[in-house]
């Protein structure tokens, strides 16, 4: 649920592989804002509901 919810995450903003390549530390910063954002939303469906 949780993984799922990073990839739609990452594709809808547009955090490819392309950008890990180019700048990899951008890459790291958007795909921990997505996980971060992503587990909370799971968690809160899990826990709340």
């Amino acid at each position: 649920m949780l993984f799922r919810r990073v990839m739609e995450l990452a594709e809808k903003e547009g955090v490819t592989e392309k950008l890990n390549a180019e700048d990899g530390m951008k890459w790291v910063q958007a795909m921990n804002n997505i996980r971060n954002r992503a587990a909370e939303v799971v968690y809160s469906d899990l826990i709340f509901n």
